[in-house]
């Protein structure tokens, strides 16, 4: 029993934490409410039901939605609970001046805003983002053909390599192994068997889709909503697949 529970305050269950994963397997942990305890606990349980994706996964901290900034001894704890829960905080997300003083006596980098806006806050043009930078120690994208109709790539994704479609759709003819991943700013079209990681939307567009001929997907990804799949439901499990938002939630269907 917790502490709070043994002093008979409510029960509160709404989430502490959001977290999307962005481009390059990098996470926004995105904190909503200052609570270490609780923080450390919605992490463990998120690395012990979905290792492959939660474990060791670099987190950006993201502490723009806290009604104030912490004190920078609240900030290395809170990362000291990241890293206990079993993931690995490389970071502080944002630039502001306040940030970069606590980056600054905790020795972390402040990380600009790696996977545009999930909260725009107006529908002005931006210009098309630069491509994402290589996560550390992985391996570099590979550059596939582009043409009117969206980035073809022909070639077997294999694991550990990384595929991304900057500005269009992805549309790969061949297996994405256990391991791989691929990344589109628009939809995704798997002709082949999608093993690995497929994030659609890549740029926060809810309106991407994912299409797949035979799905066993480790993980797939639309807008920064995604559904990890330890196991495959068995009506989907090496069917054709798409997969959609619908609001906040990411549904799959047989085609």
């Amino acid at each position: 029993m917790s502490a709070r529970e043994a002093a008979g305050a409510p029960l509160d269950l709404e989430p502490v934490a959001e977290i999307k994963f962005g481009q390059v397997g990098i996470a926004n942990l995105k904190l909503r409410k200052l609570d270490p305890e609780a923080l450390e606990a919605e992490l463990r349980a998120k690395v012990n039901g979905a290792e492959k994706l939660f474990r060791h996964a670099p987190v950006v901290l993201d502490l723009s939605h806290l009604p104030q900034l912490p004190a920078t001894a609240m900030v290395r704890t809170l990362l000291a609970r990241i890293h206990s829960a079993g993931m690995l905080p490389v970071g502080l997300s944002y630039g502001t001046s306040e940030n970069e003083a606590i980056a600054r006596e905790l020795d972390v980098p402040v990380i600009a805003k790696f996977r545009a806006a999930y909260e725009r806050a107006a529908p002005a043009a931006t210009p098309a983002p630069e491509p994402p930078p290589a996560a550390p120690a992985a391996p570099a994208p590979v550059v596939a053909s582009a043409d009117a109709c969206g980035q073809i790539h022909d070639k077997p994704v294999r694991s550990g390599q990384q595929v991304y479609a900057r500005g269009r759709d992805l549309v790969v003819t061949a297996l994405v192994g256990n391991g791989a991943e691929v990344i589109a700013d628009g939809s995704i079209h798997i002709y082949g068997a999608l093993r690995g990681r497929a994030l659609a939307g890549a740029q926060g567009d809810g309106r991407a889709r994912i299409f797949c001929h035979e799905f066993h997907a480790e993980l797939i990804s639309i807008a920064g909503q995604y559904r990890v799949f330890e196991d495959i439901p068995a009506e989907l499990r090496g069917q054709s697949v798409q997969a959609w938002l619908d609001g906040d939630k990411l549904l799959l269907k047989k085609l």
